[in-house]
């Protein structure tokens, strides 16, 4: 029997484990490989319809099994399909992936990893939806930053003014639920009585519809048909009656019964957008909604960066904390097989960029770059030097270019939008300055951050409507 001479942690376990699956498999069996909650590896292998008896090699698959992963092998690691009660709940799971690193085998390995939270991360399908009217989703812009502090609130501020001032509808939902601050920052004290929050313990209940969940702004944007709309995470609450905004939070992140927590999130924001065109004064829907997401490693991130937007604004800064955690989320999408259907949607924001005499802008946007493209390079595709797509030559057709930007690629996600550092903007406080947007200050720092970002966006709504065109 196989065996390290080292302990077996969380880390080495997983790859002991797909190495004794793949053995399994090795032998015309097709698996799946199953973690639990605590990290611990079964093994369920399809013996059914088999000629060859599985029988004879179970107790052997086990014995391996369990020396070699020690703690990190269930109590029954290994077991046979013909011989389970419910085995086709596992086969068949719709949440069985495919281990992209693993090697081709005669049968078939597949995954299925159960976490308490963070499991949405591997979900980048959109979940399934509230039904809307053909033509009437409205473009998301999801803003993120890995760690806090990046000016990701007020840069979504300053995006969704600029969007209303060139005549979109715009609404701001802010989903960072545990530290709001999209519905001040954009309607001072005008909120609306009721928050993202509200929604989803409502609704959990049957009791959503007649929520106020959105507010039209006091601003007035340039272009006479602009409108700018904000849904807080935290409403004004009703009058006499106490706002129990801490017990609301406590119990919105739980999977309800035939809806997880995804489509929960997705339903709250679509009733948003229903709002607007309910209690606007011309009925008409968002054509751009601005995702405020939370920070960090979180259910709520999770799902607004890999099932409910079009476009991931990742925010950061130059320094070793954003790589790090960026670093990890991108190897995170490799190893789980979601890198080709999410990378094309990311875009990096260079947050806080200084530029001066002692640091130049320039030098830190090469530095910023780099380091992106070698965190980015994991969602790449691998393309050797001179290698070109050859024809199909059963179709006339080249197969789909390899998604494999470099270094210099202005259109790649690694490739930095700058918004530029100005002492004023610390602490800024919305309520007590009103006029904080016209400043000069505020105008070069995000002059290149508002005219690429706006000009993704407008890139995507035009997309959609020569498909919806075409229909």
């Amino acid at each position: 029997m196989t065996s390290s001479p080292f302990p077996v942690r969380f880390d080495t376990a997983r790859q002991y484990a797909f190495e004794e699956a793949l053995g399994v498999t090795g032998q015309g069996f097709g698996a799946v490989l199953v973690r639990d909650v605590l990290g611990r590896f079964s093994l369920v292998v399809d013996d059914t319809g088999r000629q060859q008896d599985a029988a004879p090699l179970h107790a052997s698959w086990q014995a391996e099994f369990t020396n070699r992963l020690g703690p990190y092998a269930s109590d029954q690691s290994v077991l046979l399909a013909s011989r389970m009660f419910s085995a086709d709940a596992v086969l068949n799971s719709s949440r069985a992936v495919t281990d992209p690193a693993g090697p081709s085998t005669p049968g078939q390995l597949r995954f299925i990893d159960n976490t308490v939270v963070g499991e949405d991360w591997a979900r980048v399908s959109a979940p399934d939806p509230a039904p809307v009217r053909a033509g009437s989703r409205a473009h998301r812009t999801a803003l993120y930053g890995f760690k806090g502090g990046v000016g990701r609130t007020t840069a979504t501020a300053v995006l969704a003014r600029h969007l209303a001032d060139l005549g979109h509808c715009v609404l701001v939902v802010d989903l960072d639920l545990e530290s709001p601050g999209a519905g001040p920052l954009l309607a001072g004290r005008d909120l609306s009585a009721h928050g993202i929050v509200d929604h989803l313990v409502e609704a959990a209940v049957d009791s959503a519809p007649g929520l106020e969940l959105v507010t039209r702004t006091a601003y007035a944007p340039r272009h006479r048909y602009g409108e700018l709309w904000v849904a807080p995470a935290r409403g004004r609450g009703t009058p006499g009656m106490p706002y129990t905004y801490v017990d609301k939070l406590n119990r919105v992140y739980s999977d309800l019964p035939g809806t997880p927590f995804a489509a929960r999130l997705d339903q709250a924001v679509q009733a948003c957008e229903d709002a607007v065109e309910r209690d606007g004064d011309t009925g008409r829907r968002p054509d751009v909604v601005l995702l405020d997401s939370r920070a960090g490693i979180h259910d709520i991130a999770a799902v607004t960066i890999s099932q409910l937007c079009d476009v991931a604004l990742l925010f950061g800064a130059d320094n070793t904390q954003t790589w790090a955690g960026y670093g990890d989320l991108f190897a995170a999408w490799q190893s789980l097989g979601q890198a080709p259907r999410i990378r094309e949607k990311l875009h990096m924001v260079a947050s806080m960029v200084p530029d001066s005499v002692h640091f130049p802008m320039r030098g830190y946007l090469d530095s910023f770059r780099a380091h992106a493209f070698e965190k980015c390079s994991v969602l790449y595709d691998e393309v050797a030097p001179g290698e070109q797509a050859a024809p199909d030559t059963s179709t006339d057709t080249l197969p789909e270019a390899p998604f494999a930007p470099t270094l210099h690629d202005d259109w790649a996600p690694h490739a930095p939008i700058p918004i530029l550092f100005d002492q004023g903007l610390v602490g800024m406080d919305s309520v007590n300055a009103p006029d904080w947007w016209d400043r000069a200050f505020v105008e070069a720092a995000y002059r290149d951050f508002r005219a690429t970002v706006t000009s993704l966006i407008e890139d995507a709504l035009a997309s959609d409507g020569d498909r919806e065109g075409t229909r």
